[in-house]
């Protein structure tokens, strides 16, 4: 029976494995709907569009994550729609499930994926692929979507690293670019509509009909063409796909006011990731950092106003009960009214343990009044800054304009306000990059211990540097750049820790926390590849590869070895993929899907960059002309309301 729980055949194996309440389900604030809340057509044709959300990594990791909590709402708002969410199961349950045959089931009613219509997979990072594959197969959905039949789900990618998902084409049957909102409203209505009329021309119909909304990509419906040398011919419609795109454009959601969601938030009953309650006050940045595919792909800057703000977070602190508030965006401090959002809401929790917390902040966007306010009640957490690049020149390159005195102007203020430590943030590997450029990091962080010690007249004062390895990602400007080895990137690493451990004076007031370069050249393979790394993924999944984005599953070993030998009959290997720099008449894997960024735009930018020029945020200067706003009928949205938030006690 579809939709049947299979929670009978689940909980003898939950003994059996780690943490088995992350398998159990019955979160506040979940949600089990009817299987047939839809109806049904006056010809019986049944009405209900069934989604379940894959989040393909551990269950700590996917439950917190705002984009497939936002949809898990706003699908079940839905009156002809249910959603239910699953995540990639640990290796012991896999073992368990497989030796049982308990297929993968969703964690809200139990109910075996391939019950469902859609599989929605969220990818925040390419190391989630060998995920999607242990979920497809377990269960029971066909690897390929060339061999998925008429009652397997359609499996649609979402999520940053769909902006590029040629790597997984052979494995997904559509994705979707951009925000999620409305797009997934719109999928809904189309399939109840198909179901309604009976299921017209199966499987490949719907996926027609998807692909003529001009909103949805799907693979099979185009052919790729290559170069003797490997490059990218063309890639186009394939030749009976009449009414298909050329191009497939990304969804943007406008005012967000629009779009109060989650309302109500779930709440993990295992310890995951964050332990708190987040409200997205704005989406996009155009800050230009080159480096940022979050950036550039979110754009148009769009404002939550501070009321909508204080609305979502009255109602999300009462229906979960937690007591912290994140307030969340790529740049949260510079939402046009931070200072009255910290302010008002710093007013109405006093007196109560509600804490507000920020990401990373931007080092030119941070101030102690700011930082007071999310203080108030007496917590005073650690501050993280990023600076991203180690030398003036290289922030430069990046776009990051920040200068050296910018951060110590900065540090000062926060430990002479208090503050004992400061995290700062750089990567290593960016375009240009030279040894100086990161060992100036040490002599950075240095001048940070020495000026805290200064302004505060204490010893107890610490910095730690974390330092991740640059991976140039698709629709940015430095989507043409070369990226630095594994052994390049680590034995610049290696300079900077001895760098930073050759004096004596600042012993283990400095901490340093980095990344090795291998996993960086395995997301830089997937992150820039096309259609052919399908064979090196499933190759990896076959000999074991799971749970790629963990350090302790991760092997460099197996990723090199299945890619020699996946890739060996093909002009093109890891290096073509990843220490490569493209010329500008490339066509690249992605460009068939629109962005709204101009390609031109973006090439002018990377050749400003290998000028050091710096360009401005267009919020607050004229148009760079980019192409998003005129390509996608879109605007930036910046207040201020000139509107405040009054100390309400929370009912």
């Amino acid at each position: 029976m579809s939709g049947h729980s299979r929670f009978a055949d689940l909980e003898p194996l939950l003994e059996k494995v780690s943490k088995p309440i992350q398998y159990v389900g019955g979160e506040l604030n979940s949600q089990v709907k009817d299987w047939d809340c839809g109806g049904r057509s006056p010809e019986g044709e049944e009405l209900t569009t069934r989604w379940v959300l894959l989040y393909p990594d551990a269950y700590e990791v996917g439950l917190p994550n705002q984009g497939v909590m936002i949809l898990y709402e706003v699908l079940n708002e839905h009156p002809h729609a249910l959603a239910e969410r699953t995540y990639t199961v640990w290796p012991d349950m896999e073992q368990a499930m497989r030796e049982a045959g308990v297929p993968q089931l969703t964690v809200d009613g139990h109910r075996p994926v391939a019950d469902f219509d859609v599989l929605g997979v969220s990818f925040s990072t390419e190391l989630g692929y060998t995920n999607m594959l242990t979920t497809l197969d377990l269960a029971g959905i066909p690897l390929h979507a060339a061999e998925r039949g008429l009652d397997d789900p359609i499996v649609l990618a979402g999520g940053h690293a769909a902006f590029n998902p040629e790597p997984v084409s052979d494995f997904i049957d559509a994705a979707v670019v951009g925000d999620g909102e409305q797009a997934v409203l719109t999928i809904t209505n189309l399939i109840k509509d198909w179901k309604a009329q009976g299921r017209p021309g199966g499987r490949a119909e719907l996926l027609l009909r998807l692909a003529r909304t001009g909103g949805v990509y799907v693979p099979s419906l185009y052919d790729v063409s290559y170069l003797p040398d490997g490059r990218i011919q063309r890639v186009a419609p394939a030749p009976g796909a009449t009414g298909v795109p050329w191009r497939v454009s990304k969804h943007t959601v406008m005012d967000l006011d629009e779009w109060p969601y989650p309302k109500q938030p779930l709440v993990p009953l295992a310890e995951s990731v964050h332990e708190r309650m987040s409200v997205e006050i704005f989406r996009g940045c155009t800050r230009g950092c080159r480096f940022c595919q979050a950036g550039m792909i979110t754009r148009p800057v769009r404002e939550r106003s501070i009321t909508g703000i204080g609305e979502m977070v009255d109602k999300g602190l009462a229906a979960t009960g937690f007591e912290e508030v994140g307030l969340l965006s790529l740049s949260s401090a510079d939402h046009s009214e931070i200072a009255e959002v910290a302010k008002g809401l710093a007013d109405r929790y006093e007196g109560t343990q509600t804490g507000l917390s920020l990401p990373s902040t931007r080092v030119d966007a941070f101030n102690i009044d700011l930082a007071n306010e999310l203080t108030r009640n007496g917590r005073r957490s650690g501050l993280t800054f990023a600076p991203e690049g180690g030398s003036e020149r290289i922030r430069k390159v990046i776009n990051k304009m920040v200068s050296e005195q910018d951060l110590i102007n900065t540090v000062a203020a926060a430990y002479g306000a208090g503050w004992r430590q400061v995290k700062l943030y750089f990567m290593c590997g960016l375009p240009t990059e030279t040894d100086e450029d990161v060992l100036q990091i040490a002599d950075l962080a240095k001048r940070v211990i020495d000026t805290g010690r200064e302004v505060s007249g204490r010893r107890d004062i610490r910095c730690t540097v974390s330092i991740g390895g640059f991976v140039p990602k698709p629709h940015t400007p430095f989507q043409w750049c070369a990226q630095l080895g594994a052994e390049e990137t680590d034995a610049r690493l290696t300079k900077l820790k001895e760098a930073l451990r050759s004096d004596k004076r600042y012993g283990s007031a400095i901490g340093l926390r980095y990344h090795d370069g291998e996993p960086g050249i395995v997301e830089g393979l997937l992150s820039r590849g096309d259609r052919r790394l399908g064979r090196v993924i499933e190759s990896v999944w076959r000999d074991g590869g799971r749970f790629d984005g963990w350090s302790e599953h991760f092997s460099y070993e197996r990723w090199m070895r299945c890619a020699g030998e996946a890739l060996a009959d093909l002009p093109v290997d890891v290096a073509w993929y990843t220490t490569r720099e493209r010329d500008e008449a490339e066509v690249l894997p992605w460009d068939h899907l629109d962005s709204g960024l101009d390609k031109e735009w973006l090439w002018d930018d990377w050749q400003d960059a290998l000028d050091e020029t710096e360009v401005e945020d267009c919020r607050w200067t004229p148009c760079f002309d980019c192409g998003v706003c005129p390509q996608m009928g879109t605007d930036i949205q910046v207040g201020p309301t000139g509107k405040t938030l009054l100390p309400l006690s929370v009912v």
